[in-house]
């Protein structure tokens, strides 16, 4: 037996990517695709979710569907179409999100309400259409797995006035907890990966601003976030080796939140 595969292979796994398209999405995309699985990127911009499965399609099983998440019609519109294309769904990774940052006196209800809308509501409501296919994908000793996308903000104060960023991620990682105590009778495990500092889009302004000695400057592992470092996590997390792992928020930041 190989106990590499046995343990932390996701082949056959049919797997879920929100905002699977870019950034930290593309990268956990890639690994699964790549792994052997058959991985439905769920993206707001269907054309750059049909331009990565186009890509991957010479390594697997990969096609897009459009969603925004933060949306009530778009989400049940997405969840019918994915119960026509699938009949279980093992793995649901919730990485779709936004940031809005400004001064207090200037933060707008709207830019609060677009960052709660997608983080929160969004990511709660389209799990709870999907309980269907997650209740088909999970069994007695090998639950479907719910993987949400948070963030060390959740628990450290940053430096940004990103208000309603850092609440959200930390109401996600409160609600993954919940969830996990709600769904394990159902076979259904719930856990969070918090990234630290990745070099996407989010954080484009302030590593080109600060220079990218100044930012790992702090961190322990002096770097910052990887590809790799993400979709090892989820890859671990959707696993048999995790299988027994549920409740969890898995800090992946090299140190810079959770040693200093």
């Amino acid at each position: 037996m190989d106990v590499i595969k046995d343990l932390f292979g996701v082949a056959g796994k049919t797997v879920l990517v929100t905002g699977g398209s870019k950034g930290i999405g593309r990268a956990i995309t890639e690994a699964f695709v790549r792994a052997g699985a058959k991985v439905i990127i769920c993206s707001r911009d269907l054309e750059s979710g049909e331009a990565l499965a186009k890509e991957l399609a010479e390594f697997g099983d990969c096609t897009a569907l459009a969603c925004n998440v933060a949306k009530d019609e778009d989400r049940q519109r997405f969840a019918g179409e994915l119960k026509k294309q699938v009949k279980s769904l093992h793995v649901m990774i919730n990485n779709a999100g936004a940031l809005w940052a400004a001064p207090i006196a200037e933060y707008p209800e709207s830019g609060w309400d677009k960052v709660f809308d997608l983080n929160v509501k969004g990511t709660f409501f389209l799990i709870k259409e999907l309980l269907p296919l997650l209740e088909a994908g999970g069994k007695h000793g090998d639950p479907a797995r719910i993987i949400n996308v948070g963030s060390i903000d959740a628990f450290h104060v940053p430096g940004h006035e990103t208000y309603a960023y850092s609440a959200s991620k930390a109401a996600l990682h409160q609600l993954t907890k919940h969830l996990a105590a709600q769904l394990a009778p159902r076979h259904i495990a719930a856990n969070v990966i918090a990234p630290g500092m990745f070099p996407s889009k989010m954080l484009a302004g302030t590593l080109e601003r600060k220079g990218l000695e100044a930012m790992v400057e702090p961190i322990p592992l002096k770097r910052l976030t990887s590809d790799p470092d993400m979709a090892g996590a989820a890859i671990y997390l959707a696993s048999k080796a995790a299988a027994y792992v549920t409740g969890a928020v898995l800090p992946v930041d090299g140190g810079y939140a959770t040693l200093l």
